[in-house]
């Protein structure tokens, strides 16, 4: 049987690989998904009976409860959360996945502090163990507290005992120093740690400036840029579940954490850049907005459903910028319902244009629109549809602010630099928002007060409904 279980550890690893290509995709996305589920699972059978074989004996009570708890709180969220709360929910798996890593080294290094009479490794042995629990229980217990507070920062805050408390946004140019500080801390105590590997005063402290630093990490960033750091602690989950199979000496977990660790940093990099960001920058620069909201004093009048329906009767060519108002309503079904009827009934030309953040974590738009079975051919990245509105007769903007936001191309502010849909360069604009509040970022949207743009106001499902009405109509 032993001779079996590299063989599953193999094809668990396999399962992961062949899983992350399909998720390059949409159209394949699901069963990438699928797959990675496989991988786990065999990964799971295969390190219980490998533990059998070892050990002989096992807690199989304890075994059987984590799963079925597991599984229980995982299929509950699946089935209640929302699109519009994936993007918290991710952050949380990620803190969950640090924990998890962190706890599986602080396990292995406690069963030597509780019983001294365990035999400690020795030699080079025992400094890739201590480095590895040291290297997991820094990067697992701060991406668990970063990815806390960046849940809470994608929610706007957190209500205790039926109070709201706002997410705060705090980065004096004093923090990065005590960055560098705590970080260079936890090293020396490691490298401590490894001549005396039973100091639970180390211990603690490792863990307690390791929490801290999570915090401190993620509290200056902005709104805009939460996407990013969503991305990174993604990869930082990885990293640690990778630190941690070198502890436990599990080849599946140390390819499992790499892959999720080079994916997320890949990500991170492709999102950094679709945002005109550095990585440097938006952990030390406290970019992406400091959580106060600009004061409107503009105003705009609305326009109605039938405006706009016999504005867009003969434009030969409508391009649709969906965000996250379309996310909230869930429109994207009458979204695909306004396409279809200005191609059938007035053989307009209708694309998509996708911008990489829209939503608040990359993908969000294409997931939605493809549950709607919107064509992926229309659906357009920023790049490539960019250079068509020129000669785009009108832009529908649903739910969009930030990504659309002339002011990004200013050097100042939240958005300065941001790459941004050139919805502003159609000829006629239509934008469905509840209201002229600012977005994410907390900056105004010179395009809401232009002559061309035509608002109206209103939950994005009611004014789509209400739009094909006056569509079918005419």
């Amino acid at each position: 049987m032993e001779e079996w279980i590299p063989l599953g550890y193999l094809l668990s690893a396999a399962l992961f690989i062949f899983g992350l290509k399909k998720l390059g995709h949409p159209r394949t996305a699901p069963r990438g998904n699928q797959y990675g589920a496989m991988g786990m699972l065999v990964a799971v059978i295969t390190t219980v009976v490998d533990m059998q074989l070892a050990s002989g004996t096992m807690n199989w009570e304890l075994i059987i409860a984590g799963l079925v708890i597991g599984s229980i709180i995982g299929a509950i969220m699946a089935i209640k959360v929302e699109m519009t709360g994936m993007p918290e929910l991710v952050a949380l798996f990620n803190g969950f996945g640090g924990a998890a890593s962190a706890l599986v080294a602080l396990s292995e290094t406690w069963k030597y502090i509780e019983d001294p009479t365990l035999a400690l490794p020795t030699g080079l042995t025992l400094q890739v163990v201590v480095v590895a629990a040291g290297l997991s229980a820094l990067v697992g217990w701060m991406t668990l507290t970063g990815s806390l507070l960046a849940m809470f920062k994608l929610k706007g805050g957190v209500e205790i005992f039926g109070k709201w408390f706002k997410t705060p946004t705090w980065g004096p140019t004093w923090l990065n120093p005590v960055k560098v500080l705590l970080t260079l801390s936890v090293f020396a105590l490691i490298v401590m740690s490894i001549d005396d590997p039973t100091n639970e005063t180390y211990l603690w402290a490792i863990i307690g400036i390791s929490c801290l630093l999570g915090i401190i990490l993620v509290l200056p960033i902005g709104g805009a840029d939460m996407p990013v750091v969503v991305s990174l602690l993604n990869s930082l989950s990885g990293i640690a579940a990778a630190f941690t199979g070198f502890i436990i000496n599990n080849p599946v977990l140390i390819v499992a954490g790499s892959l999720v660790g080079a994916s997320g940093l890949i990500l991170t990099f492709i999102m950094c850049k679709a945002m005109n960001r550095t990585l440097p920058d938006v952990l030390f620069k406290s970019f992406g907005g400091s959580g106060e909201k600009e004061k409107l004093t503009r105003t705009k009048v609305g326009s109605d459903a039938d405006e706009v329906a016999m504005m867009v009767d003969g434009a030969q060519k409508v391009i649709i910028v969906p965000g996250y108002g379309m996310a909230v309503s869930q429109c994207q079904h009458q979204v695909k319902e306004f396409g279809d009827l200005l191609e059938e009934k007035f053989g307009t030309e209708v694309k998509y244009a996708i911008h990489p953040v829209a939503g608040r974590m990359p993908g969000h738009m294409n997931v939605l629109l493809a549950e709607a079975n919107v064509p992926y051919e229309k659906l357009i990245e920023m790049d490539e549809i960019n250079p068509e509105f020129p000669e785009c007769d009108v832009a529908v903007v649903i739910g969009a602010n930030d990504t659309c936001n002339p002011a990004a191309r200013s050097g100042e502010g939240p958005l300065a630099g941001m790459p941004i849909i050139d919805a502003d360069q159609a000829r006629t604009v239509v934008i469905i928002k509840r209201s002229l509040s600012v977005g994410y970022a907390g900056v105004d949207n010179d395009l809401f007060y232009e002559d061309k743009t035509m608002m109206l106001f209103g939950d994005g499902k009611a004014m789509m409904t209400g739009l094909n009405n006056a569509i079918k109509e005419i």
